[in-house]
């Protein structure tokens, strides 16, 4: 359980990704904002306080014990990078050189930045090397866990489906799917696109373990990770989220999927995070 003192330097963390996505994209003039406000919450709480993380230059069995971490959808790189700083994989300042020529901080994850563990940017194919890791880890005898954040604009692919299916014949209780059920994609409203309700139903139906929740409530997302690592089954964590959060012209607006704000934007944008 986590104390009221740990959940408010959550939040301030989760807000400071924020701020640090949102300076990232306008100085690049390029990326992708929506997605990885949503996200800022899931992942600071993931990263802060339920993954095991080693930094580099420890020894390596203690390395290869660290638990493992696929950004599915990889576009929201920014968010990913910000953590991944204040972790220490790497200078806070190296954040502005985001999209820039000849950067560690490519557009997409990519093996060139400290921290990343695999290359990923083509929606659903997170979850299928999500399984593999898991898969490796257990004939390997090593108990470290997967975790996977996946958008639900890409469970429409259909490998996303297949995977599921393996997921669940091999026992994989060392994976954690996180979906950022923001409800919107590039196009628009995910149900007016390719309808996913009743999701945990259907998740359910492919012999997952669901738990619902609201992707922004710092206790809850804390609650549903730790219990996911003790499930005897593979565990699908549905966070009810919404996209752009924290910057309220861009919330709730697909037009902020993948773009860049000018000066006005980013300078109402700040106001609102740093009040």
């Amino acid at each position: 359980m986590l104390s009221d003192k740990e959940v408010k330097e959550l939040e301030k963390l989760a807000n400071e990704n924020r701020q640090n996505v949102i300076k990232m994209v306008y100085n690049a003039k390029s990326g992708h904002i929506g997605g990885s406000l949503s996200a800022a919450d899931i992942m600071t709480v993931l990263f802060h306080k339920c993954m095991k993380n080693v930094p580099e230059g420890c020894v390596s069995k203690e390395y290869n014990n660290r638990d493992r971490f696929v950004l599915s959808k990889g576009h929201v790189s920014p968010v990913y990078y910000s953590i991944l700083a204040q972790l220490g994989f790497f200078p806070k300042e190296e954040l502005l050189t985001f999209r820039k020529l000849g950067t560690r901080l490519q557009g997409h994850p990519s093996l060139f930045c400290p921290g990343v563990e695999v290359c990923t940017g083509s929606l659903g194919q997170g979850l299928s090397i999500a399984c593999g890791i898991a898969i490796a880890l257990k004939l390997d005898k090593n108990p470290s866990h997967v975790f996977a954040l996946m958008g639900d604009g890409e469970l429409q692919e259909g490998n996303v489906w297949e995977s599921f299916m393996q997921a669940a014949q091999r026992s994989l209780d060392n994976l954690t799917v996180i979906i950022d059920r923001n409800r919107l994609q590039i196009d628009g409203c995910t149900e007016n696109i390719k309808a996913l309700d009743p999701l945990d139903a259907k998740l359910k139906a492919f012999n997952w373990d669901v738990i619902v929740i609201n992707g922004h409530n710092i206790l809850e997302i804390y609650n549903a990770i730790e219990k996911a690592k003790s499930n005897r089954k593979p565990t699908a964590i549905i966070a009810d989220t919404i996209k752009g959060k924290g910057v309220s012209f861009m919330e709730n607006n697909a037009g902020w999927h993948g773009k860049a704000p000018n000066q006005e934007e980013y300078e109402k944008a700040m106001e609102e995070l740093l009040k």
